[in-house]
């Protein structure tokens, strides 16, 4: 009888609660309510898949970026798998945003756990506390964590309010950022174009906007095609 208790006790806690899939086009966004009471935002072109039991609430991000403001549960750690890469908490504000193979996780609220998945083919991390302010990049070669402020730290999710926002940012890496938003891609035309850095605040959905900017502010010539902006130091 304790046997079967116990078995039963177990079988409950794994009994999934929600499991669903969700995904945004290029260029959307979309807030997704979670059955625990937790939510995550969706940057543009993004999948995951969500299963949350009695025991357990685990996110699979697939695809893109996710912002995660996590209801407090201390018996139900929240686990996003990325790339063979976890990120666990109990109850907090953070995102995860998957490059190919790199990964990044940035942390606006409380503490999180960076560590290894189930996957034997990913590179093995030390385990890694992230505190609120923290910027944590992983690729296959290395770890590094920048430590902030909150407010540092908020300016990298600034896409939840529409905005991409650089900071002595070179073109190429801030062209890269608005093609996340959009299927008309900017291209770099040479490595000088490609080395120019810039500043302020813009309107992901405004790449047009951004381009005519440049064009003058700055030593650059945009050639326009219908499916890419090719960019030119003059």
């Amino acid at each position: 009888m304790l046997l079967a208790v116990v078995a039963g006790w177990g079988w409950d806690r794994q009994w999934p609660v929600e499991q669903a899939s969700y995904l945004t086009a290029i260029g959307d966004l979309r807030d997704v309510p979670l059955a625990d009471g937790s939510r995550a935002m969706l940057s543009s072109d993004s999948r995951m898949q969500v299963a949350l039991s009695r025991g357990e609430r685990r996110i699979d991000l697939q695809q893109g970026e996710a912002f995660f403001d996590v209801a407090k549960d201390s018996g139900r750690p929240f686990v996003v798998s990325a790339g063979g890469r976890q990120v666990v908490a109990v109850g907090t504000r953070f995102s995860v945003r998957r490059d190919g193979a790199d990964l990044r996780v940035v942390v606006t609220e409380g503490t999180v756990r960076l560590q290894s998945g189930d996957d034997a083919a990913a590179r093995q991390l030390p385990t890694t506390l992230l505190q609120a302010g923290s910027v944590a990049h992983v690729s296959r070669q290395r770890l590094v964590v920048r430590s902030g402020t909150v407010e540092e730290a908020e300016r990298q999710l600034d896409w939840r309010e529409g905005y991409l926002t650089f900071r002595d940012t070179r073109l190429e890496d801030a062209a890269a950022e608005f093609n996340r938003y959009s299927p008309r891609k900017i291209v770099m035309g040479d490595k000088d174009v490609a080395a120019m850095r810039v500043g302020g605040n813009f309107r992901w959905s405004n790449a047009e906007g951004f381009v005519r900017l440049l064009e003058q502010g700055f030593p650059v010539r945009a050639e326009s095609h219908a499916d890419r902006i090719v960019l030119h130091s003059r």
